[in-house]
């Protein structure tokens, strides 16, 4: 064979086989959300600084595709439907002071689901997204959220 046809049909190897990787879910951990850095940044809208993350490449490179997580289930809104899911239980999560912005994630369901109980530990798929700018929600978005277990 000759070199440049080596080459040609590595990078078509490489290109397809890519290509599959990305179509695959991706099995999401919280070690990978922990993964971004926060700056300060003072918001006229709120009236005091809020942290702004920076995701990893990592984290860049696959929002968007579709995901797994499992974390503790934590109601914010039971009447509308707001839950998100922590790494941690109630008592240890984000709210409570004992970690971070990234150990949450917010979920926006796909359709209207049951009542979950606090603390449950549930595994859910959907589009991870990244949001940077909307103060008023969380950094992590779990978007057409889906219940697995």
């Amino acid at each position: 064979m000759r070199p440049y046809l080596k080459i040609v049909s590595f990078i078509v190897f490489v290109i397809g086989f890519g290509n599959l990787a990305f179509a695959q879910k991706v099995d999401l951990t919280w070690e990978q959300l922990s993964k971004v850095t926060f700056e300060q940044e003072y918001q006229d809208a709120v009236g005091s600084y809020v942290k702004i993350p920076t995701f990893s490449p990592m984290l860049k490179t696959i929002e968007g595709r579709e995901v797994e997580i499992s974390g503790y289930v934590i109601p914010v809104d039971i009447e509308q439907g707001l839950y998100v899911l922590s790494a941690n239980p109630f008592a240890n999560c984000f709210f409570c002071g004992n970690a971070g912005p990234e150990t949450v994630i917010e979920l926006e369901f796909k359709k209207k689901q049951k009542r979950f109980n606090t603390d449950a530990f549930l595994r859910f798929k959907g589009k991870l997204q990244l949001n940077k700018n909307d103060i008023y929600r969380l950094n992590y978005i779990l978007k057409e959220a889906v219940l697995l277990d």
